[in-house]
């Protein structure tokens, strides 16, 4: 034992200064730990045990740097876990009951044009309480987001209007499957408790002196100027505002491995700032008194931080933007001091202010795809080996630029490994070719659109810009081809079902292992990563999906993924499609010769874990004879239907009608392991789970007239 404590001991005097670089991660690691417990007692357990092991460790540990470093690390970890309690208790507000149809009005607080889809997006705070079309009082939440068609948008629509609308409002939704992407948890942090479409006629009650704002009024001038998605991208630089980029075009990006393009980060920030300084060297340099008595870097770089703080509050101060302004401003100040500038505290730094500030962005994919890939690129330029090859060489050209080339190929090689589990984890897919893409991208984006596009808006104060606006959608359009032939590639990307829960977390300590130590002992971050990555592939995809309405179901025929309705909309069919681990669209499931269907049943038999299991589901609204249907319960193994089923309707194994839909939300059943898996659990106790509700008021009348016949119990 006293060996074993001198080897730990060794390794950690070895490993002294990459310790610090834990701090984050055991914070991190606290705040993925609330997510992950129940509820309050599970959280208040977790943080005294983590006390009283971190109090524990100072009083036993003698000295020695292991009880220090666990003692850190605990009480970092518990002060995660208790930071983002206390945001999710900060942030608390009631939702909407249910969908109702309100008048209201309401002070404009962001306007968001969705340009490609033709709608404005407002999020706004209402005033007072609504009204439903009878005139009784509806009750409304704090803030609500509501999509407005372009059409209807009232001139004067500015932040900070007030305004008069009539919308169709319900609450923030959850999942609509085991797995698929969570807007109520997002909505709780944002304070938004209803989402809708407004109707017109909108009316602009009082006016607002700023009008949309400068973000919106730049992204419209810009896309303005140019055609098609190529307007929508150089508004991304410039704003972030990526409303008017096509959903083909945004997917081809997203396939082609360049997403990371349309979101404010690193890259662009570092080019704000670069040329800002560049500029600002150059023309005070033209001065030869400053140039003599002037410190000209310190003045560039505070030029530069300006810069780079100016482009974050213009770009909506997102996750990735606000983690690399920071960077940025440290790397400005190490550069004032003389001292290097980029190393991993320098990430550490970022990651803790930014969850230290919103301690929610942690579990997102923005902030997790973010700093993994510039721990992933710092990690690998900071290995001996590598800054010995990649380094200063006397050389020539040619050699140079191959070895350029190469490091560009290979990080971009190690970041589409590093993001790949998440990406997996978060969407369901993966890219496959994006390191050879970016080789090109990267470069086109930085050196050519981004100059042009600032060089336009320039040269556009003076209406001499026309020019300049034709070369950025040339080399715009050069991108999105790029992108295309990269998207439609055969095994472009990777499509994968819902990993397990426990193996996203396994392959996200294997890699931080590896990247933050130096010692060989980081070659032991191999295995948790190497069980993750294996758990996950081998993970068999759901058999069926069924989603909280229980309106839309996909099963797994043998000709693939097949949807019980063939009216759905496309974010139902990709998200069905996404998490049964399908690239593409789904089949549908009358269509299939193994599927009985009428207008309002449809029977098909599936094969798994050894045997052959009948599935019922009714697919539309109208009652079926009660003889008919209790005969099909009969038989069949499992029941789905968005109705309420009659008692005597008692299938073989799984009933899920709307009582049922209603306790679990959206299930995934693995017909092999005979695994149901819920959005919703009993202990769960997450705020945006079971929020605080507000009277929604009288529901909307239904739009059919059912047949005389009923269900009889």
């Amino acid at each position: 034992m006293a060996g074993a404590g001198r080897t730990i001991e060794c390794w950690l005097e070895a490993e002294r200064d990459q310790l610090v670089l834990w701090l984050p991660v055991m914070l991190g690691g606290g705040i993925a730990l609330w997510f992950a417990l129940p509820d309050a007692a599970a959280w208040r357990s977790a943080i005294l045990g983590m006390l009283a092991i971190g109090l524990a460790c100072v009083a036993t540990g003698r000295g020695g740097r292991a009880a220090r470093v666990v003692a850190l690390g605990m009480a970092a970890a518990a002060l995660g876990l208790g930071l983002i309690w206390f945001r999710a208790d900060l942030v608390a507000a009631p939702v909407l009951g249910g969908p109702t149809i309100a008048s209201l009005s309401a002070r404009v607080e962001v306007i968001e044009p969705l340009v490609a889809r033709k709608l404005v997006r407002l999020t706004l705070l209402p005033v007072g309480e609504g009204a439903d079309s009878a005139g009784r009082a509806v009750a409304l939440p704090h803030r609500i987001r509501v999509n407005l068609a372009e059409r209807d948008a009232p001139v004067g629509l500015g932040t900070g209007a007030v305004v008069r609308l009539r919308a169709r409002l319900m609450p923030p939704p959850l999942p609509a499957v085991p797995g698929a992407y969570d807007f109520a948890r997002v909505a709780w942090f944002s304070g938004i408790g209803a989402t809708g479409r407004g109707f017109a006629p909108v009316v602009v009650t009082a006016t607002s002196g700023s009008g949309a704002g400068i973000r919106v009024a730049l992204s419209h001038h810009i896309v303005s100027r140019l055609e098609g998605s190529a307007g929508g991208i150089a508004a991304a630089l410039a704003t972030g505002d990526v409303g008017a980029i096509t959903e083909n075009d945004s997917e081809a990006m997203r396939r082609a491995g360049l997403a990371h393009l349309l979101s404010v980060s690193g890259l662009h920030i570092t080019a704000a700032v670069a040329a800002t300084m560049l500029i600002v060297m150059r023309l005070f340099a033209l001065s030869p008194w400053l140039a003599l008595h002037a410190r000209l870097p310190v003045i560039a770089a505070l030029a530069g931080a300006a810069a780079a703080i100016g482009y974050t509050l213009l770009t909506g101060s997102q996750v990735p933007t606000i983690r690399s302004c920071v960077a940025a401003l440290l790397v400005l100040v190490a550069l004032a001091m003389g001292r290097e500038a980029m190393t991993l505290r320098l990430v550490a730094t970022g990651a803790m202010c930014v969850m230290l500030v919103l301690p929610e962005s942690a579990a997102g994919p923005s902030f997790q795809l973010s700093f993994a890939a510039i721990t992933a690129i710092m990690a690998f330029h900071e290995h001996p080996a590598i800054r010995t090859f990649f380094g200063a060489h006397d050389e020539g050209r040619v050699r140079k630029l191959g070895r350029g080339v190469s490091s560009l190929l290979l990080t971009g090689l190690l970041v589409e490994v590093a993001l790949m589990p998440i990406a997996v984890f978060h969407f369901h897919k993966s890219g496959l070719y994006g390191a050879f893409a970016n080789i090109v991208a990267i470069p086109l984006t930085t050196f050519v659109v981004m100059p042009l596009e600032a060089l336009a808006l320039l040269l556009d104060v003076g209406g001499m810009g026309a020019p300049v606006w034709w070369l950025v959608q040339t080399s715009l359009d050069a991108l999105l081809w790029l992108a295309h032939r990269v998207a439609d590639a055969p095994g472009s990307v990777r499509a994968l079902p819902a990993m397990p829960s426990a193996a996203f977390p396994l392959m996200v300590i294997g890699g931080i292992w590896i990247a933050l130590w130096r010692t060989r002992w980081r070659r032991l971050g191999g295995v948790p990563l190497a069980i993750g990555a294996i758990w996950a592939l081998t993970t068999p995809p759901p058999d069926i999906l069924v989603t909280g309405d229980g309106r839309h179901v996909a099963v797994r025929t043998v000709a693939g993924l097949a949807m019980l309705r063939d009216r759905a909309g496309d974010y139902t069919r990709a998200t069905l499609a996404e998490n049964g681990g399908v690239d593409g669209e789904p089949l549908f499931l009358a269509d299939q010769p193994d599927a009985r269907c009428s207008r309002d049943l449809c029977v098909t038999d599936i094969a798994g874990g050894g045997r052959t299991w009948r599935v019922l589901a009714t697919r539309s609204a109208y009652m079926v004879p009660i003889d008919q249907l209790l005969a099909a319960c009969r038989t069949a193994d499992i029941v789905v239907s968005e109705r309420n089923l009659p008692r005597r309707c008692t299938p073989r194994w799984l009933r899920l009608d709307r009582n049922m839909l209603r306790r679990t939300g959206g299930v995934a059943v693995t017909l092999g392991s005979g695994r149901v898996e819920t959005i919703l659990s009993p202990g769960d106790r997450h705020p945006w789970r079971d929020p605080p509700r507000l009277d929604a008021g009288p529901r909307p009348a239904r739009r059919f007239t059912p047949p005389a016949y009923r269900f009889q119990s």
